[in-house]
């Protein structure tokens, strides 16, 4: 409503010629699809359009009224604000213009004469229009910021820079010059805004960004540049904490995590090509934020895509980009996906879906393929490699891996290849997680390695095994207490079979 009601010629600070404000009235007199009519028209139209947002903008930070605004408001409301707030009104009337611009050129047929190619970069030397900027300074806007048009302009910014990589050319008129290396900036600093509210957990910071990141995401350039910028990092620790909070009902939405899990699935093209990408995904225990999103089942989409994402994993190979090193036990490749995926238990859940009347092909076909390399890879595994695969993974369940019978045969395998003993280090740090029953299996382990391993006794509280699992005797959980204090008395009696 508020819209309807701008008038160009009061305002002053707009600082707008007379073409420009003739331009304004014709756009809004006619369709959108006619005024961008033309690469010309079409590009002073935008220019037009980014002007006012760059003086409406400003650099004062947000609008003292508008950018507060949480929803729709009616027409009489809306007209009042545009006198206490009119810049703020008018920064969403130029957000909401160029949203409707971008939605247009986009729609337009591939070669079309009409870019955002055509409309956003210079037609002599194929640069970004330089007009540009103000989109960026509308994300930075200080204080509590402005919801909307920080959600509209990243969008916005994502779909023009997009446009000037060379991956996505035949979206626009392959004869169109367009420099490549004028997006590179801008687009480093788009996504750098994004990783900045990646960090923090609020469901608000996700909204503003999953829209803008699901478009980027389907452009090669953006996917690498994130990943570079620690996306696969931000994007795992969102899937844990939603797949966690999604049973009280707080932190990511069902849809969110849809958005969160597309965008790491499709990274996961650029691990045949990019041994940094690869490391990046068993750094940041990508596998585990999947495998808990698939046992949770929150939505059918959500775990058709974490499928998905497994699969691409599970399949990736290192040949087109192997590692430096001459350790080949190093490489990463698909075996060392498919090791961390048995080591989070993924088998059972793949197995237990397999038996489920599923309508979607695409999951039929993720859970046949995985159960086979599942399996496959299960067989070649000893019971060593199972066990250690899962304490990595840090998803410890009760079964054979956690026996009297498997700590005699294996006691002398937890000293590493190093002898640092670093499996005995992960059981440490994974007695001060947050899950109870990952912590009393953590405890169960260490009292048995110190049983069966000569002198383990001495190594265990070496490692601070002892002090950190004595905190746990007094816990309220009476099961984890239970398995700390017989735990803490294996560590401190030398025999214990005849005390026991």
């Amino acid at each position: 409503g508020a819209f309807t009601g701008i008038q160009w010629d009061p305002m002053q600070k707009l600082r707008l010629t007379q073409p420009e404000k003739l331009l304004l009235r014709s756009g809004e007199a006619n369709p959108i699809d006619y005024t961008l009519n033309n690469a010309e028209e079409s590009t002073a139209y935008v220019k037009v359009v980014l002007k006012v947002l760059a003086e409406a903008s400003g650099a004062s930070g947000p609008s003292s009224k508008v950018s507060h605004l949480k929803g729709m408001l009616p027409d009489d409301e809306a007209l009042q604000i545009l006198y206490t707030d009119p810049m703020g009104v008018v920064t969403h009337y130029a957000i909401t213009k160029l949203y409707d611009i971008i939605c247009c050129l986009k729609e337009k047929k591939a070669g079309s004469d009409v870019s955002i190619g055509a409309t956003f970069y210079n037609e002599d030397d194929g640069n970004l229009l330089d007009e540009w900027r103000p989109l960026l300074r509308v994300l930075h806007l200080g204080g509590s910021g402005d919801a909307f048009a920080q959600r509209g302009a990243a969008y916005c910014l994502a779909h023009i820079l997009m446009a000037g990589c060379p991956s996505q050319r035949f979206a626009t008129n392959r004869s169109l010059k367009i420099n490549h290396a004028s997006v590179v900036e801008p687009l480093q600093a788009l996504i750098s805004w994004i990783t900045s509210q990646l960090q923090s957990s609020a469901s608000s910071s996700l909204s503003l960004v999953t829209p803008t990141l699901t478009s980027l995401m389907t452009c090669p350039e953006a996917r690498t540049m994130f990943a570079n910028s620690g996306g696969i990092g931000y994007l795992s620790r969102h899937l844990r904490n939603g797949t966690k909070s999604s049973k009280t009902n707080s932190g990511a939405s069902v849809q969110q995590l849809y958005e969160l899990c597309f965008c790491l699935w499709t990274i996961t093209y650029e691990c045949n090509t990019s041994k940094m990408i690869r490391t990046t995904f068993v750094r940041d225990h990508a596998v585990h934020a999947l495998v808990d999103l698939v046992s949770s089942a929150p939505r059918e989409k959500v775990v058709r895509v974490a499928l998905s994402a497994l699969r691409s994993l599970a399949q990736c190979t290192a040949e087109a980009s192997p590692s430096s090193s001459s350790d080949s036990k190093k490489e990463v490749t698909g075996a060392t996906f498919l090791s961390e995926m048995i080591g989070c238990g993924l088998i059972k859940y793949v197995d237990q879906m397999k038996e489920r009347q599923w309508t979607d092909i695409d999951i039929v076909d993720d859970l046949t393929v995985l159960h086979k390399l599942l399996h496959e890879n299960f067989k070649e595994m000893s019971t060593w490699d199972v066990y250690l695969a899962e304490v990595q993974s840090g998803s410890l369940e009760w079964g054979f891996l956690h026996t009297e019978k498997f700590f005699k045969e294996n006691a002398r395998k937890f000293e590493g290849d190093n002898g640092d003993f670093s499996v005995v280090k992960m059981l440490v740090a994974l007695t001060a997680c947050n899950d109870e029953e990952v912590q009393a299996i953590a405890c169960y382990d260490l009292g048995e390695f110190v049983r069966h391993y000569p002198n383990g006794r001495v190594i265990a509280r070496s490692l601070g095994a002892k002090d950190i699992v004595m905190r746990l005797v007094d816990h309220s959980n009476e099961e984890l207490q239970r398995h700390a204090l017989t735990a803490v008395s294996k560590m401190m009696v030398s025999n214990w079979a005849a005390v026991h």
